[in-house]
């Protein structure tokens, strides 16, 4: 009979452009006494961090296997990263939509039994000794070499600091607050320190479609730029410097908002009315007196892009658009009254009312899935608009999301706001990680 084994493997992956170079780094450790038993690097080449996360895991998982080979499934793996997308994923709470991730996730999935193996997100700060190996990996790959194990100075802490302790159960909805935190801290460390470059490759000046197919993504600095935990309450702080700001504005009324129909990404995509112009209209004239707004992006949806034009005309900004701010599918719910579901699909609206991971009838999308979307729509843009102001035109579940993810509440407070059409909403991000809700469903512009 096998003596059973327990190790540890910390793993991560970068890009420096995503997609651009790309390397990843995976350490094993013994869980008792914190000493890394083995360590694993490679650059390989332009990939994006989803791809180079996926590939640290998979390095991570086979190390492991490999000290042991006689274990079996005596052999007791718990990997800690801080992808919440591939723990989340390889967990199986999260949907693996994205073609390049599902080769990856299977042959991850295949290295070990399934019982084998546990997943726990932790804060890039707790996940060092991987980020520095990840690092090694594409500065070797910058130099045109491959890494070397007997190079490496990745090992920098001492076992005691390094010791994993008993792991923790990843929990909350996904792109929490914590989760949603580190990213945003890492991202604005990365856009102080240099131009940001990962972040810039990510626009264009007409349209930008989602990194990665939509799948989340994290900022990747180099590890001297690592944060620490964010500081909450209202003790002494250091000068955190001018937030991030996000003003979030619902589209003026269609034909379809006065009479409470169901209006997502899956419809017929109405222009603005006669209404809803004007409101974009009096939008305009509101930012052009603040004369705050220095940039807009918006949802690629018509209702979107009119409203941002009205705007962005008024302030001479150019209109970016994000593929990422589109409302939610609602599937055969499309153009459909509340009254009309419940009607035609009692059943599968209880359901969807009663949990975030159920999608309307006939494939929508689920509030799960655009929280994992506009989770990571979020980090790109606290990490382009470091210290900036930009106006975000999009949609009602969008603007919900981010107010959401900010406060850390549950999926069901998506229930417990009103916004009304063309209605203004702020969020602003700082430095160290921490959201602030500055507006909510604002209409003072419109009367």
């Amino acid at each position: 009979m096998s003596v059973a084994r327990q190790v540890v493997v910390e793993a991560d992956g970068g890009s420096r452009g995503n997609p651009g170079p790309a390397g990843y780094g995976a350490v094993v450790i013994d869980p008792a006494t914190g000493e890394p038993l083995a360590e694993t690097a490679e650059y390989i080449g332009v990939a994006t961090n989803n791809v180079a996360e996926y590939r640290g895991l998979i390095a991570g998982l086979t190390a492991a296997k490999a000290l042991f080979p006689d274990a079996g499934e005596a052999l007791r793996v718990h990997v800690r990263m801080d992808s919440k997308l591939v723990v989340e994923q390889m967990s199986g709470r999260w949907k693996i939509k994205h073609p390049d991730m599902k080769p990856l996730a299977a042959r991850a999935a295949a290295i070990l039994p399934p019982s084998s193996v546990t997943y726990e997100w932790i804060p890039r700060a707790q996940n060092k000794h991987a980020d520095r190996l990840a690092n090694e990996a594409m500065d070797a790959g910058r130099d045109g070499r491959q890494w070397e194990a007997s190079a490496s100075t990745a090992a920098l802490d001492p076992p005691s600091a390094r010791t994993p302790g008993t792991p923790s159960p990843v929990q909350g909805p996904p792109g929490d607050q914590a989760a949603g935190a580190a990213r945003a801290r890492a991202a604005l460390a990365a856009a102080r320190g240099t131009a940001a470059p990962a972040a810039d490759a990510l626009f264009s000046l007409a349209e930008e479609p989602a990194e990665s197919g939509g799948e989340p993504t994290d900022a990747h600095p180099a590890p001297q730029q690592s944060a620490g935990a964010p500081q909450t309450g209202w003790g002494a702080a250091p000068d955190l410097g001018a937030p991030a700001t996000l003003v979030l504005i619902r589209h003026g009324e269609t034909a379809l908002t006065p009479e409470k129909r169901f209006s997502g990404s899956g419809g017929t995509d109405p222009e603005l009315s006669a209404v809803g112009r004007g409101q974009a209209e009096r939008a305009a004239e509101h930012f052009a007196a603040l004369g705050t707004v220095q940039e807009i992006v918006s949802s690629p949806l018509r209702r979107c892009r009119e409203t941002a034009v009205a705007v962005a005309a008024r302030l001479g900004l150019d209109v970016r658009i994000d593929e990422s701010l589109r409302e939610t599918d609602f599937g055969a719910w499309e153009g459909l009254t509340f009254g009309e579901v419940r009607e035609r699909y009692g059943d599968d609206l209880t359901a969807w009312l009663a949990s975030p991971d159920t999608a309307p009838t006939g494939g929508g999308e689920s509030f799960a899935d655009v929280a994992e979307r506009i989770a990571a729509a979020r980090d790109r843009l606290v990490a382009r608009y470091a210290g900036r102001t930009v106006l975000l035109v999009t949609h009602v579940t969008p603007i919900k999301t981010f107010v959401r993810l900010a406060l850390g509440a549950p999926p069901e407070a998506l229930f417990r706001m009103e916004l009304s059409a063309a209605s203004i909403s702020t969020v602003a991000y700082y430095g160290d990680g921490n959201a602030s809700v500055r507006l909510l469903n604002d209409t003072s512009h419109l009367r």
